[in-house]
């Protein structure tokens, strides 16, 4: 899309091609904001998503299956291929081309993270509980010492001030 607005702003020669990238970057834009589900663990939407996967789950399997993904961003990437200012999102079309080519071929798909239902959960404590809190052992729990000697730990380590 910036190389689109480059050679549209300079009026190069083939701007026209130019002005097909920035609509080709506005709909890739638009296509690729919404975040995937994650097969394992938690998957965090971006902010501002849902608006963006409602439109692009309204098209169903076209936008969902790689296969069709991956023959979108080459077909896109090729015009993009005739103007200098445009060359590199025409490269990074191809490859994300590849890599959907490849998602696609070990049977990945996109899932769209739709917000969930917050259940309401009951309150787990109601009564305070009956038992006290598990102490230590009597004979290890610390004695109050009027002396401070016989009160302090031994520490094996001496500790002199001038060694």
């Amino acid at each position: 899309m910036t190389g689109g607005i480059v050679g549209v702003a300079g009026q190069f020669r083939g701007w026209q091609f130019a002005a097909y990238g920035i609509a080709a970057g506005v709909f890739v834009c638009l296509l690729e904001y919404p975040r995937g589900k994650k097969n394992k663990g938690t998957s965090v939407a971006r902010t501002g998503q849902y608006c963006f996967t409602v439109c692009v789950k309204s098209f169903g399997p076209v936008t969902r299956n790689y296969y069709v993904r991956a023959f979108l961003h080459a077909a896109l990437c090729v015009p993009a291929g005739f103007m200098l200012a445009t060359v590199l999102g025409c490269v990074c079309l191809g490859i994300s081309s590849l890599i959907y080519l490849t998602a696609a071929i070990r049977g990945e798909h996109w899932e769209p993270i739709l917000p969930r239902q917050e259940a309401r959960k009951p309150e787990s404590i109601k009564n305070p509980p009956m038992n006290p809190p598990p102490r230590p052992p009597a004979e290890t729990r610390r004695k109050r010492v009027d002396d401070l000697e016989d009160a302090a730990y031994v520490n094996p380590i001496s500790v002199t001030a001038n060694e």
